[in-house]
């Protein structure tokens, strides 16, 4: 944060050059000890919990719970209204052009979400004098300045810097009597010590002495946006992400910063509706009227609505069906002056319509949003580490969320997908060909694998290979930011759902009739014990997984190649090594196999009849029917020159266009995720 601009004594600093600290009026101002200017440094140096730090050099720097106070006190020290040190006693020097100035801090009213502003008790250590210093929002210092105070040309300036994305803070300061302040500070002890709704009794005290006050002047500062916010934003919309905006500024600085963000468009091609009005029916009622242009108007604009924290206060008491119905049909929404509490509250009715949410933020003030969310992303930084460790995940800058959502957030569900469902898969299969055993046998209860065989199944031969999806990318990172349109086949559930558990365990099926009938009728007419029949079911599992497995791996890596096939030579190993054992039932049992041409042979037809009809299905789909994955990979393949399905005459990236417009529009109308309640996402 950078402190901008400033309004004292009817006068706009930095207007002109757009930095208060090189404006030459201000400058001369401070150097001729206006007293105006002068009594507004003192509280922009000395109302706050900064803590100077004096470095062996004489340097100082200041450490601050918020960045918007420690640009305040810099630019303070920057026009020579310096604090030097606090002490342990509560003794605060300021330094200005020379002269040193000692202030003791008696009491600190802390800002809080409710109270929108903070202030401190100082007294004058040379004079004995008390004083009150406040600093807070407009709506909450203005309603508590002094009778006859001239507020308008201050809320013009608030109004002014709030359209330039300007964040705002009122100052101001009151002459306490010595009396009135004892008084005060022991009902303030009190408060404090009460057990019994303490909060609420400090927030009462403290208001009956945040009177009266003296309005010095207004500061702006700049909450600069972090590099790639924009961008990261419009990515995220463009996969089909709703993004909101749950801020404490005021509208007019959310509204502009939105802009800057690409959180809404310009009014040329969108639409901000406005949830606001003076009595609670005028709020009702813009939020029906905001509710029917949604609904008539929202194909042809990019729609998103704006309301403060004081509008969702009456919204939620009394019309929340109305408000939950806009809330599903808004992709964009800014929501200002919001507490912590109505941050959480926003993101638990989101949560509740069926939607899942994941939210934002670096402050300790987005803590419970963090933790209402499905999902917590918390960005570590100057802000403190509060966000982040109540966060699922922790990043260093907001640009990190897309590749943390498009990039790996995608890898996972892919892998996911296929790991649970090749799980299924695999413990099918040999379920299926026991059962089928166990027909063919007249329900004998004969098992026709053994007990060493059943438990190396899950624990060695096929663990492994599965695991090689750790690596696996369907298609480049880069090719997932160019068309963040494709994470609409995560969102809709594509990968996972009913269609493709029924796919699979269709497979397991099918792969099952293959092996057990191939296994029975190659050896039905040998003189084959139980073991041997044993041994070439568990092969022909193994040789069909193998090639499973490969078929389903997009991308291939040396871990990928060692594992799965070596996996399959482990097998072999593992095998001739406990047919070496006398003791064992298997003895000889594969070393006999290994030798006989006819095994060997029906490995073979295991394959092609599992594996053949598998291959020519994917093959017609991906000629006449690709998914825009399929495309992308096509694309990646031949440098950027795919050829569209041959029953579509236009180009690639018209097929390619039509196919991510079309998940758009089908987003979650045929296939709904098997892990999840719903397909939207926010």
């Amino acid at each position: 944060m950078i402190f901008r601009r400033c309004y004292i004594s009817g006068v706009l600093y930095g207007d002109k050059t757009g930095d208060a600290l090189k404006d030459a009026r201000l400058l001369n101002a401070v150097s001729s000890k206006d007293p105006d200017v002068v009594k507004f440094l003192m509280v922009m140096a000395l109302c706050n919990t900064v803590v100077p730090i004096k470095s062996n050099d004489g340097t100082i720097s200041y450490k601050a719970q918020s960045q918007d106070e420690e640009a305040l006190v810099n630019a303070a020290s920057n026009l020579n209204m310096l604090l030097t040190s606090k002490d342990s006693s509560g003794i605060a020097e300021i330094c200005f052009n020379g002269s040193k100035f000692y202030y003791e801090v008696l009491d600190v009213l802390e800002f809080t979400s409710d109270r929108k502003r903070m202030s401190i008790v100082v007294k004058e250590v040379k004079s004995g004098k008390f004083l009150l210093l406040t600093k807070g929002a407009d709506e909450a210092i203005f309603p508590r300045s002094c009778p006859g105070e001239q507020t308008k040309t201050y809320l013009e300036a608030v109004e002014m810097y709030s359209h330039l994305g300007l964040r705002t803070l009122c100052l101001g300061c009151r002459d306490l009597e010595e009396d009135e302040y004892k008084e005060w500070s022991k009902k303030f002890q009190d408060a404090s010590c009460s057990l019994d709704n303490r909060e609420h009794k400090i927030a009462e005290v403290c208001n009956s002495l945040e009177q009266g006050i003296h309005i010095l002047g207004i500061t702006a500062i700049e909450d600069r946006l972090q590099d790639g916010v924009p961008e990261t934003i419009k990515l995220l919309r463009k996969a089909g992400i709703n993004v909101w905006m749950l801020t404490g500024d005021k509208q007019t600085t959310a509204i502009q910063i939105g802009l800057l963000c690409n959180l809404i468009t310009p009014e040329s091609k969108g639409q901000l509706l406005s949830i606001n009005g003076k009595t609670e029916d005028d709020i009702l009622q813009s939020l029906e009227r905001a509710l029917t242009i949604m609904k008539t108007a929202l194909e042809r604009k990019d729609l998103a609505f704006v309301l403060d924290g004081w509008a969702l206060e009456i919204i939620l008491k009394r019309s929340l069906e109305s408000f939950t119905k806009l809330a599903m049909m808004s992709r964009t929404a800014i929501c200002c002056r919001m507490t912590p509490l109505q941050k959480a509250q926003l993101v638990g009715i989101l949560k509740s319509s069926g939607s899942l949410t994941l939210a934002i933020g670096d402050g300790g003030n987005d803590v419970r949003m963090i933790q209402e969310a499905n999902v917590g992303v918390g960005i570590s930084g100057r802000e403190g580490l509060q966000a982040a460790r109540a966060a699922d995940y922790s990043i260093g800058k907001f640009k990190f969320l897309r590749r943390l959502i498009l990039v790996h957030g995608r890898y996972s569900y892919n892998r996911t997908a296929f790991i649970s469902q090749y799980s299924f898969y695999k413990s099918l299969l040999i379920c299926f060909i026991q059962i089928l055993f166990s027909f063919s046998s007249g329900l004998s209860g004969t098992s026709i694998f053994n007990s060493i065989s059943l438990m190396a199944y899950n624990v060695f031969y096929t663990s492994l290979p599965v695991m090689t999806i750790i690596f696996d990318k369907d298609i480049s990172e880069a090719t997932v930011l160019r068309y963040p349109q494709i994470l609409l086949y995560s969102q809709a559930g594509r990968l996972l759902n009913r269609s493709t558990f029924a796919e699979w365990f269709g497979r397991s099926l099918y792969h099952a009739f293959v092996v057990f009938l191939i296994t029975i009728n190659a050896y039905a007419d040998e003189k084959s014990d139980m073991e041997e029949l044993s041994m070439v079911a568990l092969s022909g599992c193994i040789w069909l997984q193998a090639f499973v497995v490969t078929l389903d791996t997009n991308s291939f890596t040396c871990p990928q190649i060692t594992l799965i096939w070596g996996n399959f030579v482990a097998f072999y190993m593992i095998n001739l090594i406990l047919s070496a054992v006398p003791t064992l039932q298997m003895h000889t049992v594969m070393w006999h196999l290994c030798n006989q041409p006819s095994y060997w042979i029906t490995m073979a037809l295991i394959v092609a009849a599992g594996m053949g009809p598998v291959l020519a299905l994917r093959y017609l789909r991906n000629v006449y029917r690709p998914s825009a994955i399929d495309v992308l990979q096509q694309i990646e393949q031949t440098d950027g020159h795919a050829q569209a399905p041959g029953n579509l005459e236009s180009s690639t990236g018209t097929y390619l266009d039509y196919l991510l417009t079309d998940l758009r529009r089908n987003k979650s109308s045929i296939h709904q995720p098997l892990l999840s309640d719903s397909a939207s996402s926010r």
